[in-house]
């Protein structure tokens, strides 16, 4: 069976001055790095960068042709990796990243990225109703904190209930460390 690495929205508006900061970006575009480094050496044609472009600039952030919208330096695509542009949170909507898996027979991935509440959410649950056996990192990701009618749900509250919520009816939840020493 062959895997893919979906590597979802690790750009520059999420990090320190950028126009929506998540809570600790850095640690999980590190740890996204290193799944990325463990894809280059064993699976390096099935690599796939999702990056989120505004289609409406209301939405404040990863707006065309600024420097937020760029792929952070962590994770960088090499020359013979896929870039996935997309407009919507879930990575297979209106995209060719359903197409692109199925030309090279891939049956299962591993998804890290940014923001664990939104476009990591939307990217697992579609990739499983779509048939793909799904693995999330989930220490390579990040999210913000919430809130809902003067009620804050800070990020770390916020990251672990939507993975726990995906943890097993979704996909097979792991960290960096697990999944790399494999």
């Amino acid at each position: 069976m062959s895997t893919a690495l979906i590597i979802v929205d690790i750009q520059n508006d999420y990090f320190p001055n950028g126009k929506m900061e998540l809570s600790n970006p850095e640690k999980a575009a590190s740890n996204a790095a290193k799944v990325l480094d463990w894809f280059r050496q064993n699976h390096k044609d099935n690599i796939f960068h999702v990056q989120h472009i505004a289609s409406d600039p209301a939405l404040g952030f990863f707006l065309p042709d600024s420097e937020g919208v760029k792929i952070h330096e962590a994770v960088l695509p090499l020359e013979n990796e896929s870039i996935i542009n997309k407009h919507f949170p879930n990575s297979f909507l209106q995209t060719e990243l359903q197409s692109k898996l199925k030309e090279k027979e891939i049956t299962k991935v591993v998804v890290v990225g940014m923001m664990t509440h939104m476009c990591i959410d939307a990217t697992v649950r579609a990739a499983v109703d779509l048939g793909y056996e799904t693995t999330l990192i989930e220490d390579a990701c990040a999210t913000r904190e919430l809130s809902y009618q003067n009620k804050v749900v800070p990020a770390e509250q916020v990251h672990y209930a939507f993975v726990g919520a995906l943890n097993g009816m979704y996909c097979d939840v792991k960290s960096t460390e697990d999944f790399t020493s494999q």
